[in-house]
């Protein structure tokens, strides 16, 4: 595997809670998979995808995960436009 180097803005995560750790009124899909947390940050330390590693977030906090993506970007959207939502607030004169 590649190393990755110190410096690089990545994403980890970390498992915060296992399925059998999870609260039993959820249901039943939810209770099945983990409760993960993915954070991005800095990686402290050269590491490889899949291993353990160490971040600095931007604001400064540190924290261990696995090393799952390099150069993580946003992938989530507002979804599509609603057009009955687009007037609302700009007056009567719309």
């Amino acid at each position: 595997m590649t190393k990755i180097l110190a410096g690089t803005w990545v994403e980890v995560e970390k498992i915060i809670l296992t399925p059998e750790e999870r609260a039993p009124t959820l249901p039943e899909e939810t209770k099945k998979v983990p409760y993960v947390l993915n954070v991005s940050g800095f990686l402290l330390e050269d590491a490889e995808v899949g291993s353990p590693a160490r971040i600095r977030t931007m604001i400064g906090r540190e924290m261990d995960g696995t090393l799952k993506t390099v150069n993580p970007s946003y992938t989530h959207s507002f979804g599509t436009v609603v057009p009955e939502l687009l007037d609302i607030g700009l007056g009567e004169d719309v």
